[in-house]
């Protein structure tokens, strides 16, 4: 059956009129409904695909086998929309409005795409070096207590030489938790074994000749000793209260280290943090040797003039 029809309103006012009388319960059939344009040239269609359920395999068969036939002869450009239905429901006008919510709507995830998706939301990285800028689990950077803040102040002023932070996940805070005197030699009795620290230390000490004293940041993180919360909160906490140390206070870090065991920092160990080896010796090439004797002297046929 060919049929066609000229609306005389807007092509929503009467969509459902034209269309629906036009769709068998068991014949399949394809509609090209025209939709609002100001010029022939510039005009845009709605391809309507109707395949009833309770219509023959055979013609449900020839139907779509000339699908694509009959877009490419219309000529596909000029189809704004593609729908396929098989109850009336699907092609009306309300159908046809679904049609677009839906497919303006993102794409499903498959299972693997959420689970990534849920990975990346709640994503924190616990084992980054403390010298990378990467900010972790943003938005989780507590506020510093001021008395913290105040010994910072007085650590910069070199009127201490050691401060330890922690952090209060139930207060949301990084609070003040030691200030004594320490030498190198009391560094490693600093270092909780349990739980994780944040650490400044004015290490003094001589190099080349001359005595300096570098200030030295020391997040101490014992292994997997702390809970999983724990190392998330001191992860992303760590980030912005170094940035708060040296923009906000104007304290200069020489060296950021990142230790899980206090036995680690030794005199030897800061020193060669703090002062690395800039030029490695490099051993010179050293060219192989040649092969060495392959045998006996063969014995070669003399020149002829010799044989004369």
């Amino acid at each position: 059956m060919d049929t066609t029809r000229k609306a005389s309103k807007t092509w929503d006012q009467e969509y459902d009129s034209l269309v629906l009388p036009l769709l068998e319960d068991d014949v399949p059939c394809y509609i090209l409904y025209r939709l609002d344009s100001n010029n022939n040239q510039g005009c845009e269609w709605i391809f309507l695909a109707w395949s009833p359920d309770t219509s023959s395999v055979r013609h449900k068969m020839l139907y779509a086998a000339t699908r694509a036939t009959l877009k490419k002869e219309f000529g596909g450009g000029h189809i704004k929309d593609e729908m396929f239905g098989t109850s009336k429901d699907e092609v009306t006008l309300i159908g046809y409005r679904k049609y677009l919510t839906l497919k303006a709507a993102p794409l499903p995830l498959t299972a693997a795409e959420e689970e990534l998706r849920k990975i990346k939301l709640h994503e924190v990285q616990t084992d980054i070096s403390v010298d990378t800028k990467q900010q972790t689990l943003q938005g989780v950077a507590f506020p510093v207590h001021k008395d913290a803040v105040a010994a910072l102040e007085r650590f910069r002023d070199k009127r201490i030489n050691y401060v330890q932070l922690e952090v209060d996940a139930e207060h949301e805070l990084i609070r003040l938790c030691n200030t004594e005197p320490t030498e190198v030699k009391d560094l490693p009795l600093r270092i909780p074994k349990e739980s994780a620290r944040y650490h400044f230390f004015l290490y003094k000490h001589s190099h080349e000749g001359d005595y300096l004293q570098s200030t030295v940041f020391i997040y101490s993180m014992p292994g997997y000793n702390c809970s999983i919360r724990e190392r998330m909160l001191y992860s992303s906490c760590k980030n912005p209260l170094v940035d708060m140390v040296e923009n906000d206070l104007q304290l200069e870090i020489e060296k950021k280290l990142e230790i899980d065991d206090g036995d680690e920092l030794t005199g030897d160990f800061l020193y060669e943090e703090v002062h690395p080896k800039q030029h490695a010796h490099k051993q010179a090439f050293a060219k192989p040797k040649g092969p060495g004797k392959r045998g006996g002297r063969r014995i070669t046929r003399p020149p002829a003039e010799e044989q004369d």
